[in-house]
């Protein structure tokens, strides 16, 4: 039916579509919070944990998914995810209680980390040349940029024309498809890293400490951030964080060796990974509240208005970005691309009551959309590069779980920062779309701040090194 070189960029579109259907599961049921709450009857502190649980369990598996790729084959894994996934989705779809939705949506979480944990192993893999794999990752880094956007409008389209099921339900021909496809064209093979165990008490200990760090992050502004519950919760995330490091120095077969953060671009694209996704979740979901609460779109306006920025990814991701990568590099695109996306969030921090579209939310979304666009594909690609191939799946969970962490993690700090900076006008006397709007300011501005310092780290310590190692860990130059 293809040929080889075919048969390599099918399978990528593939697996890019299995990535796109997690990625959406990330934002889409936000629009139907709303419609969710009031059929199950959720309470608003309870319905946290229709988003929260799949946010911890698919950042705090995101590790463990990427060493069962490499122990046991990551077309294995990424099958199992997808099944997962899918049945999840079905059991999201047809819940009838809160403790139904809940359970399926953390279950669900767990598939999309062993799925995402494991498809950019499998993109690295198939492309070993350095043009094709650039514009692979293009590819890849459009999907997990837009998808979010996609989400949202996705998300109000299937609310407001069926019912909220149904952003749960249209999982499932998409899941079905993307199986059969990956069964054709994906190639077996086995897992490629050294030894048969697996370290399951650095994964338990690293997983509790993730998910109670953000747990603690999340609910702190609720809860009092000196309160016995936040102390507590985050206490018992750094005595296991701790813990965890003590077991990775000694265990004979760890799950995530230490030594791979002696290497520059992989403790470089982790740090510029939690920094940057801070930024971007604080713009995507501050941005979409601004729209509602103070500019008073409606859900369908919301998605509309991200269109800009996603037509400008696709732009980038699709063909300009690895054009730009094979011209200059790994490390000027990183950090040019972060910096054009700090200047987008700070000219949302201006943003005024009786904002216009194309004067005050259009420029930032341009800037924004050429940022991402422009520096998604230098940093995989950098997260990647001093890597062995039997650590591959490693490299991409890492660099997965500082998005999925900084994200939640930073997002919660911005958020909490909002709400203080909201309390605080409105004590002063200050209207209360006013005060909302100075609360979003500050998120804003300190977004833009988190992007900016992530540019100077990418600057600074990025090298422009664009395949990976042969063997073993790499601690070499340019």
């Amino acid at each position: 039916m293809f040929d080889e070189a075919r048969k390599r960029w099918w399978a990528l579109y593939v697996l890019c579509a299995g990535v796109l259907m997690i990625v959406l599961d990330t934002t889409i049921v936000n629009v139907a919070l709303p419609s969710i709450r009031e059929d199950l009857e959720f309470s608003e502190t309870s319905l946290v944990w229709v988003v929260n649980a799949y946010m911890l369990t698919f950042g705090g598996f995101l590790l463990l998914g990427g060493r069962l790729g490499d122990l046991f084959g990551h077309r294995r894994l990424f099958l199992l995810g997808l099944i997962l996934f899918t049945a999840a989705s079905i059991g999201c779809g047809l819940a009838t209680s809160q403790g139904m939705l809940v359970t399926a949506r953390a279950v669900q979480g767990l598939g999309g980390a062993v799925v995402t944990a494991v498809a950019l192993s499998l993109i690295m893999s198939l492309f070993t040349e350095n043009a094709d794999r650039a514009k692979a990752m293009g590819i890849y880094g459009f999907v997990c940029s837009a998808g979010g956007s996609i989400g949202v409008l996705l998300g109000g389209f299937l609310t407001t024309t069926l019912n909220w099921h149904w952003i749960f339900l249209v999982n499932v021909p998409i899941g079905a498809l993307v199986y059969a496809f990956c069964m054709r064209l994906l190639p077996h093979a086995p897992g490629t890293a050294s030894g048969a165990k697996l370290d399951v008490a650095g994964a338990v200990t690293v997983t509790t400490s993730l998910m109670l760090a953000v747990y603690g992050i999340v609910n702190g502004h609720d809860a009092g951030w000196t309160s016995p519950q936040t102390l507590a919760t985050l206490g018992s995330a750094v005595v296991l964080l701790t813990a965890f490091l003590f077991i990775e120095a000694r265990v004979r077969n760890p799950l995530m060796p230490l030594a791979l953060f002696r290497l520059r671009n992989v403790a470089t694209a982790n740090l510029v990974g939690v920094l940057w996704a801070a930024a971007m979740f604080a713009w995507f979901f501050i941005s979409a509240l601004y729209l509602q609460r103070v500019l008073g779109y409606n859900a369908m306006q919301v998605g509309l208005s991200f269109l800009p920025a996603n037509l400008i990814m696709a732009a980038f991701s699709l063909g300009l970005s690895a054009k730009i990568v094979m011209r200059f590099g790994i490390r000027a695109p990183l950090a040019g691309g972060l910096l054009i996306a700090a200047a987008g969030l700070a000219l949302f921090a201006r943003a005024p009551l009786d904002g216009g579209f194309i004067v005050d939310v259009l420029p930032g979304m341009t800037l924004l959309g050429i940022g991402a666009g422009i520096a998604f594909n230098p940093l995989l690609l950098g997260a990647m590069s001093d890597v062995a191939p039997s650590e591959s799946g490693l490299a991409s969970g890492m660099v997965n779980t500082a998005f999925m962490m900084g994200g939640a993690l930073g997002l919660a700090v911005l958020a909490s920062f909002a709400a203080m900076r909201t309390d605080a006008l409105l004590a002063a006397g200050s209207a209360g779309v006013t005060a909302l709007n100075g609360g979003y300011q500050l998120a804003f501005l300190l977004g833009a701040a988190s992007a900016a310092i992530a540019a100077i780290a990418g600057g600074l310590f990025m090298r422009t090194r664009t395949a990976p190692v042969p063997n073993g860990l790499a601690s070499g130059a340019e």
